[in-house]
C-alpha cells in the first residue's frame, strides 16, 4: 500500500465524465419544443452557443466534455504543472486575467437562470451541458477560498493588456517579456465583502441545484457558502481590492457601503438554501436600513442596473420572492419601469440615458447589451413570479423579449450582436484567443488586408468563430459603425456580458421553446498553413555552393501550440557532381548566421547530406528545441537560420567548376530564383519541407508526397499527470510518502471517504475532550483514524488543513490513491 497525500491530483475535469458533446446520444429527455411561431429566433441554439463561449474561456486543463477543438490546456509551465495558484476558472474577457469577482458574479447569475427555469432547459436537452459549465465555474470559486482570505486576481497587471496572443502560449511569452524567467503567475488575496458575498451566493445556489443530484457536493458547497457569508458580513468592507481595482473597482462611486447590496443578495440565497429565517431577519435589521439611495435623495435606489458592481435590484427581487412583501415587488416594478422609459414625472424618473430608435435601453458605452439583457433577465423573472398577477406583467415581459431580440438582429444595423448567430456579425472582436494571432500585431484584425511599409502583410482574419459571445454593442443611437479592436467598449466580450443574457435565455426557452443544433459545434479546419518555411538566396548561386536564408514559422491556432522536434529539409540533385568525378562525401552542410546562439532553445544544426532517392539528397536543418518557434510575437513566430551547402572550390589543384548546379535542385525550383524578401509571400517555398514530431506538416517532397493532414497528432492537455493546486502550498504533482497501510481521509474508519470524516476531524480539533484521541464520545477519533486523517502533510499531525484536503477531494478537486477509490 502506498503512503500518499490525499492532495495528489487535481480533478477539475471530472465534473460530468461521459457527458461529452452538445446533444448526448441516447438522450431520453422530453421532446424538444420547436421554435414558437411568434419568435424569429432559436433561443435554444443561442443558449447552446453561449455554453460554447464559456468553454472557450476555460483556463487550465480542459475537461473532456469541452467541445472547443481549437482550445487546449493553458497557463501551464514547461514541466506540465500549472502556472496558476488555482487552476481552472474562466478568463475574464478578451484577455487572460482571472478575477474571482467576475467568476463568482457570473456563476451566480448562471445558477439563478437554471434554478428558475430548470424544466425548460431540461426539455430543450441542454441541462447537462449547462450544469457542466456551471460546475466548472463553481469549483473554481470554491478553490479560491483560502479560509481567511480569498484569491482576488490571477494575472500580471503589466503584461496582460500589452500582449496579444493565445492563452496556450501565454506563459512562454510572459517568461520572455514580463516575468524574468518565472513561470508562476502572480496573484493577490483579499477579504472584500462584495467578492466574498458573490462567492457565498454562487455556492449557495450550487448547493440548491445539487441537493438531490449530488448531496455530498451540495453539503460542501453550502458549508463553504455559510463561511464566506459570515466573513463577508463580519468584514463589511471593500478595501484592499488589489489588481482588481484597476479593472473592476467596486468602490468607483465612492460609496463606502457599496457591499451592502451583495450582503443582502447573498443572505437571500443562503435563506433559500437553508430555510433559516435569520438570513431574512438580517436583511431587515442590517441591510435594508443601509440599502443604497438615489443621489441626493431619501428614495431607495431603483436606477442603474444589476451587474458585478451593483446587485441592489437583484437583491430586491430575491427579497420580494422570499418574503412576498408587496413593497419590494413594487420597488422591482419601479426599477423595470425606469428601464422601459415609463416615467410618470413624479415617482419614477424616465430612463436617464437613451432608448435607441429600435427600442434598446442603452445605459452607457461599456457593454451596453450586457446591461440591457441583464435587466431583461430580471424583467422576465419578475413577470413570471412577483409581478405575475400585476396588470403590467405582460408589458414588462414583452419589453424583455425586445431587448433580447435586439441582440439577434432586430436593431438599427440589422446584424446579430451574438457572434456566430445570424447572417452578419461585427467583424472586429476584442478577443485574443479567437484571433489566433501569431505576431502580436493585432490592430488590423477585422479590417481590409493591407501590407505594411516593409512589405509584410499583417493578419486581418480571425482564426476562429467565437460562437455565442455577446459583444459590447452599439452607441446610444444604435449605430455600430466601423469600430476596431481597440474600441473595446463596443467590441469586447466578457463572461459577465454573457451572464444575464444566458439566464434570460433560460426564460426565453420557457416562453418560446427552441431546439439546439444537432451538428454543433462544426469542426474547424485551419484557414492558413500552421507551419511554413520561407527562403531567399543569400547572394546569387556560386560555382561551388548555395547559401540560403530561411525562416521556419509557427502560425498554429488549431490549437495554438509549440513542439520540440522541429526541422526542415532542403533537397538538391547531385547528378552534375557525380558526372564530374566528385563524391557525395565531398559535400559540406553547415550553418552560418542564425537568430539564436548555441545553448538557446531555437539554435539549429545543419546536418547531412542524406540520400532521399537516387541522386536526390537533402540537408536537414534541425532545431535543438523547436519550442522557441512560438506564435507569440514578431520575432518569436519565426526562427531565421542561414545555411550553406557547398563543395570545395578545387580538388588536387583542379577547379570543381561545373560540378555544382542548382538549376535542377528540387528546393531551388520552389521559387528561390524569384523570391525577393522573407517578409513577402513570394518567399514561401513548398519545396523545402517541414517536419514536426517526425510528421510532414509543410511542403512537398520530390516524389510528390504532401502532408496527409494539416498538422501532427497532439494530445489535449498534454497527456500529463493530474496536478494539485493548493493555494496554501502551491502546485505539486505525483505522490509522496513511504509505504504504509493507510487509507487517506478515512478518519472514522468506515472504509469510505465522505463528509463524516471532515466533521470528525473538525470535532477532534475543536473539542478534544469529547472527540479527540482520548475522547469520551463513542465516535471519537482513534489512533488509526488520526493516521488516516493526517493527509495534508503526513507526519505533521492532524490540523484543519487535513479537513480542507478531504473537502477538496469531495469537491472533485483531487483524486485519491487506488485503495481509497
Amino acid at each position: 500500500m502506498n503512503h500518499k497525500k490525499i492532495v495528489a491530483a487535481v480533478s477539475s475535469l471530472a465534473m460530468a465524465a461521459g457527458m461529452a458533446g452538445y446533444l448526448p446520444s441516447g438522450n431520453t429527455a422530453a421532446p424538444v419544443t420547436a421554435v414558437a411561431a411568434d419568435s424569429s429566433y432559436n433561443y435554444a441554439e443561442a443558449l447552446q452557443k453561449s455554453m460554447f463561449f464559456y468553454e472557450v474561456q476555460q483556463s487550465g486543463r480542459l475537461p473532456d466534455w469541452n467541445a472547443v477543438t481549437w482550445r487546449d490546456a493553458s497557463m501551464m509551465k514547461e514541466d506540465g504543472t500549472t502556472a496558476d495558484v488555482v487552476e481552472g476558472g474562466w478568463y475574464d474577457a478578451g484577455d487572460h486575467f482571472k478575477f474571482t469577482l467576475t467568476n463568482a458574479y457570473t456563476a451566480s447569475v448562471l445558477a439563478w437562470g437554471i434554478i428558475e427555469y430548470k424544466d425548460a432547459v431540461k426539455k430543450a436537452g441542454l441541462y447537462d451541458l449547462y450544469m457542466n459549465n456551471l460546475k466548472f465555474g463553481l469549483d473554481y470559486i470554491s478553490r479560491c477560498d483560502l479560509g481567511d482570505e480569498v484569491i482576488g486576481t490571477i494575472g500580471d497587471d503589466s503584461f496582460d493588456h500589452k500582449w496579444w496572443g493565445s492563452p496556450e502560449v501565454y506563459i512562454r511569452k510572459w517568461k520572455i517579456m514580463g516575468s524574468g524567467g518565472v513561470e508562476e503567475r502572480p496573484y493577490d488575496t483579499m477579504t472584500c465583502s462584495t467578492v466574498t458575498g458573490y462567492m457565498a451566493a454562487a455556492l449557495a445556489e450550487g448547493a440548491i441545484l445539487l441537493k438531490d443530484e449530488d448531496p455530498t457536493l451540495s453539503a460542501s458547497y453550502l458549508a463553504q457558502a455559510k463561511s464566506l457569508f459570515e466573513r463577508a458580513d463580519k468584514v463589511r468592507s471593500d478595501a484592499g481590492q488589489g489588481v482588481q481595482k484597476n479593472y473592476y473597482n467596486i468602490q468607483q462611486h465612492g460609496d463606502v457601503t457599496d457591499y451592502i447590496d451583495e450582503l443582502m443578495y447573498a443572505a437571500n440565497w443562503l435563506y433559500r438554501a437553508t430555510g433559516d429565517q435569520s438570513y431574512l431577519d438580517k436583511c431587515k435589521t442590517d441591510y435594508i436600513p443601509k440599502y443604497p439611495l438615489e443621489n441626493q435623495s431619501t428614495e431607495r435606489k431603483y436606477t442603474w442596473g444589476f451587474c458585478w458592481d451593483d446587485s441592489t435590484q437583484a437583491a430586491a427581487l430575491l427579497y420580494a420572492q422570499n418574503t412576498g412583501d408587496p413593497e419590494w415587488a413594487a420597488h422591482v416594478k419601479k426599477h423595470l419601469y425606469y428601464w422601459m422609459g415609463k416615467g410618470d414625472g413624479t415617482s419614477i424618473k424616465k430612463f436617464a440615458e437613451a432608448i435607441t430608435p429600435k427600442g434598446l435601453s442603452w445605459l452607457f458605452q461599456w457593454g451596453c447589451l450586457r446591461h440591457s439583457t441583464t435587466t431583461a433577465w430580471l424583467a422576465k423573472l419578475a413577470s413570471d413570479t412577483i409581478l405575475k398577477d400585476d396588470i403590467a406583467a405582460s408589458e414588462i415581459d414583452k419589453w424583455a423579449d425586445k431587448q433580447m431580440d435586439y441582440c439577434f438582429g432586430d436593431n438599427e444595423m440589422g446584424i446579430s450582436y451574438v457572434l456566430g448567430m445570424g447572417d452578419e456579425n461585427p467583424t472586429a472582436i476584442h478577443h485574443r484567443g479567437a484571433s489566433g494571432i501569431h505576431d502580436d500585431h493585432w490592430n488590423e484584425l477585422g479590417t481590409t488586408p493591407k501590407a505594411s511599409s516593409g512589405g509584410e502583410s499583417w493578419q486581418t482574419e480571425y482564426a476562429h468563430t467565437l460562437y455565442g459571445a455577446l459583444i459590447g454593442g452599439p452607441d446610444k443611437d444604435g449605430n455600430y459603425g466601423s469600430y476596431t479592436v481597440s474600441d473595446y467598449q463596443y467590441t469586447e466580450v466578457a463572461i459577465d456580458y454573457n451572464a444575464g443574457y444566458t439566464a434570460a435565455l433560460c426564460a426565453m426557452i420557457d416562453d418560446h421553446g427552441g431546439k439546439p443544433l444537432a451538428d454543433f459545434p462544426p469542426t474547424e479546419t485551419p484557414k492558413w498553413a500552421e507551419w511554413e518555411v520561407a527562403a531567399v538566396l543569400n547572394g546569387q548561386p556560386a560555382d561551388s555552393y548555395t547559401e540560403i536564408k530561411a525562416w521556419a514559422m509557427n502560425h498554429t491556432a488549431w490549437p495554438t501550440r509549440v513542439a520540440k522536434d522541429v526541422r526542415y529539409r532542403y533537397f538538391f540533385d547531385v547528378t552534375e557532381l557525380l558526372d564530374n568525378g566528385l563524391t557525395v562525401d565531398q559535400i559540406k552542410v553547415e550553418t552560418k548566421a542564425q537568430q539564436y546562439s548555441e545553448g538557446e532553445q531555437g539554435y539549429a544544426h545543419a546536418e547531412g547530406p542524406f540520400q532521399y532517392d537516387g541522386n536526390i539528397y537533402y540537408a536537414d536543418i534541425v532545431f535543438d528545441d523547436g519550442r522557441a518557434i512560438m506564435p507569440t510575437g514578431q520575432s518569436e513566430h519565426r526562427d531565421e537560420v542561414q545555411f550553406r551547402i557547398s563543395i570545395p572550390d578545387a580538388i588536387d589543384g583542379q577547379s570543381t567548376k561545373g560540378a555544382w548546379d542548382v538549376s535542377n535542385d528540387w528546393s531551388y525550383l520552389g521559387g528561390l530564383a524569384t523570391a525577393s524578401d522573407l517578409k513577402k509571400d513570394d518567399s514561401l517555398n513548398e519545396h523545402i519541407t517541414m517536419y514536426v514530431n517526425g510528421v510532414l506538416v509543410w511542403g512537398e517532397e520530390p516524389d510528390g508526397t504532401k502532408p496527409t493532414k494539416s498538422d501532427y497528432t497532439f494530445t489535449r492537455n498534454g497527456g500529463g499527470s493530474e496536478i494539485v493546486t493548493d493555494p496554501t502550498t502551491g502546485p505539486t504533482t505525483g505522490t509522496t510518502g513511504d509505504p504504509s497501510d493507510i487509507l487517506w481521509g478515512d478518519a472514522d474508519l468506515d472504509g469510505v471517504v465522505k463528509m463524516n470524516d471532515v466533521v470528525l476531524i473538525a470535532q477532534s480539533i475543536s473539542n478534544g475532550d469529547k472527540y479527540g484521541l482520548e475522547g469520551t464520545d463513542d465516535s471519537h477519533i482513534t489512533e488509526k483514524g488520526q493516521k488516516n486523517a493526517d493527509c495534508f502533510d503526513p507526519g505533521s499531525g492532524v490540523t484543519p488543513k487535513d479537513a480542507l484536503s478531504i473537502q477538496k477531494f469531495l469537491l472533485n478537486m483531487v483524486e485519491l490513491p487506488e485503495k481509497s477509490k
